[in-house]
């Protein structure tokens, strides 16, 4: 049976072979016949559109039927489509595609699918601040991800009811055009094609600030070469800075054969006392330890001499975590742990055999004392100090004195 017609296709049938041939463009390039059948079948769609008389302009939003929501997009689809167009005048490719962005957006405003913010963005004039633009940008980010969540949510959604349904079809038999209403959820589909149409007008808006941009650009180098008089001007220069580009490669390619880097430092305190301002990079140093090299069995046990060699027994390594210091260095290390860790053991012991800790110890708050070991310190500092005032300090220190 031969494929049908265009002319013969209904509506839903345009627009779903449509809205692939734009979601195959969208995701990676597609030649240009399949582009020109996506353009062709979009017009159709429009054609059926205005003939069956799907929209008014006395309609919101809320007038139109859920079925008939997603013929919204078809100037969108279209202008996409249209400025993937390869055409010698890309000026004029560019228009045709803003005007049906513009169509676009104007008939989402009259269904007042626009949003308050975008519409004041749109209404100020061209010379807005750039804090104002990149607000506006902020504003318009935000709608497409929460536009771009309600779909995931939707989805995931509808993934689990199926699941759900297909699980309780098993154990309880339906009857044949039950499956079909179990699936129908109006108020779902709805919001999918509210959310999509939310998320296709912040692209839109987005699209169609960059095609300004670009027809503005090709008409300034259009209008200049005019004014040249010579459009072969700007190839031939553009030839020229590609030869120019393409001699500075090949002259650095052939330098770098006769320029190395310096070699890296590889000695652990050589580069520490370069680090801390003690010797120079420049300076020669002895290496106490070679770097270890690690590798297959052929490139190391044959002491690789040349770079390449050393160079494949770098890369090659082997599947476990390599040691990051030597062996007698890791012994360094602990031992000044060990040494650090014996003193501050040195000081503890000191202190606590000294008389000042242990007459502390009977003092400290928290412990409980009997009255007569109480009466017993006091007798002891009393003594104490009375020992103090008969023999001052020095006293007794009578052969040190040179007049004694």
């Amino acid at each position: 049976m031969g494929e049908l017609k265009m002319e013969e296709m209904s509506l839903p049938v345009l627009f779903e072979q449509a809205r692939k041939i734009h979601e195959a463009a969208s995701e990676s390039s597609v030649d240009q016949e399949t582009v020109k059948k996506g353009c062709d079948l979009l017009r159709q769609c429009e054609f059926m559109i205005g003939k069956l008389g799907l929209f008014s302009a006395n309609e919101t939003k809320d007038d139109i039927s859920t079925t008939n929501l997603k013929y919204l997009l078809v100037p969108y689809y279209l202008a996409e489509l249209m400025e993937k167009f390869a055409q010698e005048d890309r000026i004029q490719i560019l228009k045709a595609s803003q005007a049906k962005l513009k169509e676009f957006i104007s008939f989402c405003e009259a269904m007042e699918l626009v949003p308050e913010d975008e519409l004041a963005a749109s209404a100020q004039s061209g010379g807005n601040s750039f804090a104002d633009q990149r607000a506006k940008k902020i504003a318009r980010f935000k709608r497409q991800k929460a536009a771009e969540s309600k779909l995931l949510e939707i989805k995931e959604w509808k993934e689990r009811r199926g699941r759900s349904t297909r699980a309780s079809a098993l154990s309880t038999p339906v009857e044949a055009g039950e499956d079909d209403q179990l699936d129908d959820d109006g108020e779902e589909e709805r919001e999918a094609w509210l959310a999509t149409i939310s998320l296709v007008l912040c692209k839109a808006f987005d699209l169609l600030e960059m095609l300004k941009k670009e027809e503005e650009m090709l008409s300034a180098i259009k209008e200049k070469q005019s004014q040249e008089g010579d459009v072969e001007i700007s190839q031939l220069t553009l030839d020229e800075r590609t030869k120019k580009a393409e001699a500075w490669h090949r002259n650095a390619a052939t330098r770098v054969r006769y320029t190395k880097p310096a070699p890296p430092i590889t000695c652990a305190t050589f580069a520490q006392d370069v680090i801390e301002g003690r010797a120079n990079v420049s300076q020669a140093h002895e290496h106490k330890h070679q770097p270890m090299i690690f590798g297959p069995t052929s490139l190391v046990a044959k002491n690789p001499t040349s770079e390449r060699e050393i160079m494949a027994a770098q890369v090659f390594q082997p599947h476990y975590r390599l040691p990051t210091m030597s062996i007698e260095d890791a012994g360094l290390k602990e031992m000044e742990i060990m040494n650090k860790w014996q003193e501050r053991n040195m000081q503890l012991m000191e202190e606590a055999n000294s008389s000042w800790y242990k007459d502390n110890q009977k003092s400290r708050p928290g412990e409980e004392e009997d009255e007569e070991e109480d009466d017993a310190a006091q007798e002891k500092a009393r003594a104490w100090d009375d020992w103090k005032d008969d023999n001052p300090r020095g006293a007794g220190n009578k052969k040190l004195t040179p007049c004694g």
